[in-house]
């Protein structure tokens, strides 16, 4: 069996910790940014049904993350925690101490997509399509996060 080194943190400064986790939000978000793109421009140039703003994708990424953050926390709470969380309602806040769930995730991220085309006027599933095509690159670099992290759980 293969056990691995590797610290969840990867840099620590004291006051600021780094971790493996965060990382791949942020490069999952980042990388999926840029192929959405591609993507974008790719379904402009090969066909005129699809009426895509590179510039709307771009306003939209405040909008998923906000969906990924906040989805992926609630649904932590409601579904794998609530009994702890409506006794400490103060810690709910504190996404530092771990618990994001995919599934509120997922429903953080559809949430953001119909309020973001609803005020811009476009095609809700579209937008969706273009995310499932991106969406492996963040959940890839989340399984490879929870394999470093996953040295740090206490086994019961």
């Amino acid at each position: 069996m293969f056990t691995h080194n590797f610290d969840p943190v990867l840099i620590d400064l004291y006051i600021v910790e780094v971790r493996w986790y965060s990382l791949a939000y942020i490069f999952g978000i980042l990388v999926g940014w840029i192929y959405a793109k591609k993507i974008i421009k790719r379904l402009k140039t090969n066909s005129s049904l699809y009426d895509l703003e590179i510039k709307d994708f771009d306003d939209f990424i405040p909008y998923l993350v906000i969906g990924i953050i906040l989805g992926g926390r609630l649904g932590y709470v409601l579904i794998y925690n609530f009994n702890y969380y409506i006794k400490n309602l103060h810690e709910i806040f504190y996404v530092w101490n771990g618990g994001m769930s995919f599934h509120g995730g997922l429903i953080g991220i559809i949430v953001a997509t119909f309020i973001f085309t609803s005020i811009k006027k476009i095609h809700t599933f579209i937008y969706l399509d273009i995310i499932s095509c991106v969406a492996p690159i963040g959940l890839f670099l989340g399984r490879i996060s929870n394999f470093i992290r996953s040295r740090y759980f206490k086994r019961e």
